[in-house]
């Protein structure tokens, strides 16, 4: 193994916070701007000082902070908040005081969620780390003042290893495509009967980000079908698919980056397909 002790990007990719204060602090000397943190009840909580109100302004120093956290991808930290102060020579128990008096020792703060990589990034990352450290490991061997044999079992089970991780990467690429064209063929034109009927287990076996952008996409679709319904079976597979919509979007978990609004477009949905039932009523007579 490569000894990654002072392998900074990579600590803070991991998620250390001693590590992503040093990138932060790195990129943001510039502006004038120190920054803290500590990681607590799940959100990694930074403090941002300067000597002066101008340079703390919050707009700009969200989107800097954002960009930076998300070019590190720190493992395991999504919800950051970010806090502003000017500077104090109090420097320890900052948290404890900002919570207990935020009005008094703040000058704004705002919370921020961080976007993932998707499953393809990361197989890309991986292998990229795999390979830089499989290249650190034969520099350190060839700058040796004196050579060291290395077996021909050290290599072929190096190559091994290489071989095998790049392998299971572009069989994972492969099986997501398979399964993204697979859904893509079916939601090509869900007001079909035989298609709705196939959307309902397919959203169940969907992650969360799916479920989610599934029942966009169907919502967005039913929406223009309603512009141009006139019969009662119309308005009936629309009510139909409205309710299929908002039922994909209560089953989005709490956990994800978006359940918030997942809620309110569940109730909305729900509204709609109402809605649309009433219309079918009155397309009766």
């Amino acid at each position: 193994m490569v000894n990654r002790i002072n392998d900074i990007a990579w600590q803070a990719r991991q998620g250390s916070v001693a590590a992503i204060i040093q990138v932060l602090n790195e990129r943001l000397a510039n502006s004038g701007v120190r920054t803290r943190a500590i990681y607590h009840d799940g959100v990694l909580q930074i403090l941002c000082e300067a000597s002066t109100l101008d340079k703390l302004e919050q707009s700009t120093l969200v989107k800097q902070i954002q960009q930076i956290l998300e070019s590190i991808q720190p493992r395991n930290i999504r919800k950051v908040k970010i806090n502003s102060r000017i500077v104090q020579e109090q420097q320890l128990l900052w948290l404890e005081e900002i919570m207990r008096e935020p009005e008094n020792q703040l000058l704004w703060s705002e919370e921020i969620i961080l976007e993932q990589p998707n499953i393809f990034q990361q197989f890309i990352n991986n292998y990229q780390e795999q390979k830089s450290e499989a290249g650190k490991i034969h520099l350190s061997k060839t700058q040796l003042s004196q050579p060291i044999p290395i077996s021909n079992k050290s290599k072929n089970s190096a190559w091994g290893w290489n071989f095998f991780s790049l392998s299971l990467s572009l069989l994972l690429i492969l099986l997501s495509s398979i399964i993204y064209a697979v859904l893509n063929g079916k939601l090509q034109n869900p007001l079909l009967p035989e298609t709705t009927s196939s959307l309902t287990p397919t959203a169940k076996s969907s992650n969360s980000e799916d479920s989610f952008t599934i029942a966009v996409r169907i919502a967005n679709q039913t929406s223009d079908a309603g512009k141009i319904a006139k019969t009662s079976t119309q308005w009936l597979e629309i009510a139909a698919n409205w309710q299929r919509a908002s039922d994909l979007m209560g089953n989005v978990p709490p956990s994800h980056s978006r359940y918030q609004e997942a809620q309110i477009r569940t109730k909305l949905y729900k509204k709609y397909s109402e809605a649309a039932q009433k219309e079918a009523e009155k397309s009766k007579f």
